[in-house]
C-alpha cells in the first residue's frame, strides 16, 4: 500500500521548466569554470614577478621602517 501510495505522490509532481535543455545549462557551467581556470591560469606567477622586494625585506625592513608602506 506504502509503495502504492509512493507510485501516485511521485507520478503526480510536475518538474519545474529550465530555461535551456540539461545539455546547455552543463555546457555554461563548464566553460564558466574554464574561464576560471584561465584567469587562476593567468595570475600563476605573480609572486615570482616581484621576487626582488621579497628578498630585501626578509631580514626586516632595510629602509628603517615599519615595514607598513607600500
Amino acid at each position: 500500500m506504502l509503495t502504492t501510495l509512493a507510485t501516485l505522490i511521485i507520478a503526480s509532481e510536475e518538474r519545474a521548466p529550465l530555461i535551456a535543455p540539461p545539455e546547455i545549462i552543463a555546457l555554461a557551467a563548464a566553460l564558466v569554470f574554464v574561464m576560471l581556470g584561465l584567469v587562476t591560469f593567468a595570475y600563476r606567477d605573480v609572486a615570482n614577478r616581484h621576487s626582488h622586494k621579497t628578498s630585501k625585506s626578509a631580514g626586516h625592513d632595510a629602509h628603517g621602517g615599519h615595514g607598513a608602506g607600500h
